[in-house]
């Protein structure tokens, strides 16, 4: 491929290629999509890719895209499909003149592309917490550990003032539901592990969701925010298996004695014998 340290610049990002991944820097600018400037960076590795697109863009432009492998950034699993093309943190748009160079780049990439298919885990890093952005309804919060929503006396629901402000460990929720505020009633819908039958279907009555407004819940503060939360919630520790307490020695003898007692009166056949015998031991 082309030499480790090679950049090629794009309006609002300059694409990095490094050995294994593909680094995105995003250019601050009053042009530049917001979103893009609350990203900063994001390093692909080209395990996360599946293929690479170069195609026609507005105003003699070209495109030039990173395709990633479904499941592997928890940024666009959250949006679902909601992120607009310009929103579209994985579009290189260049001037019509570079398309040769851009071709370029696209062939070296697709030659090195070695996996397809849904990923296993997240294999892109998702925005760092702590986070917050303020909703129509409250104002939510996130340290890693935990999402915090503390509502708004001008606009939460008198359902949600009767719940009072809530607290969610990431250990006890299974994902988020993001709905971008630039359609029809956004909002962000944190998903228990264990649901309750009684949740309310609208989230302005749901004590777990927040929802979105003019200008409250904007898609470069919430979906970094729930991006973050949902690789929290994918990479939260397993369950700790419980150890059973190791027995007393002494007690497993004894207990194996009066076993062979009760094997010697005739009150426990051999088979019986030997099964709980070995029971005993394995409790050692």
């Amino acid at each position: 491929m082309s030499r480790m340290g090679d950049v090629l610049a794009g309006f609002h990002a300059v694409w990095g290629f490094e050995s294994g991944s593909v680094l995105i820097r995003y250019e601050r600018g009053i042009r530049t999509p917001r979103l893009f400037q609350a990203l900063g960076e994001r390093r692909v590795p080209l395990s996360a890719v599946e293929d690479v697109t170069l195609t026609r863009g507005r105003r003699g432009t070209v495109v030039l895209r990173l395709v990633p492998r479904a499941g592997a950034d928890p940024l666009l699993e959250a949006a679902a499909g909601q992120l607009k093309e310009g929103s579209d943190p994985y579009r290189l748009v260049l001037p019509a003149e570079r398309e040769t160079l851009a071709e370029y780049y696209a062939d070296e990439l697709k030659g090195l592309l070695t996996e397809t298919g849904p990923a296993d885990r997240h294999l892109i890093a998702a925005p760092e917490a702590p986070l917050q952005f303020k909703a129509a309804d409250g104002k939510a919060s996130f340290d890693g550990r935990a999402v915090q929503f503390r509502w708004s006396w001008t606009g939460a629901s008198s359902a949600k003032w009767k719940a009072g402000d809530q607290s969610f460990p990431v250990t006890e929720l299974a994902g988020v539901e993001w709905r971008s505020p630039e359609v029809f009633e956004g909002h962000l819908r944190l998903l228990p592990r264990a649901p309750r039958p009684d949740r309310p279907a609208q989230p302005d009555q749901d004590p777990a969701s927040v929802i979105f407004g003019l200008g409250y819940g904007p898609v470069h503060e919430s979906l970094p925010f729930a991006a973050a939360v949902l690789a929290a919630v994918r990479t939260r520790p397993a369950p700790a298996v419980p150890v059973p307490a190791r027995r007393d020695p002494a007690d497993i003898a004894e207990r194996i004695r009066h076993l062979g007692e009760l094997h010697q009166a005739g009150l426990v056949t051999d088979e019986e014998f030997s099964s709980k015998k070995a029971e005993l031991l394995a409790e050692l």
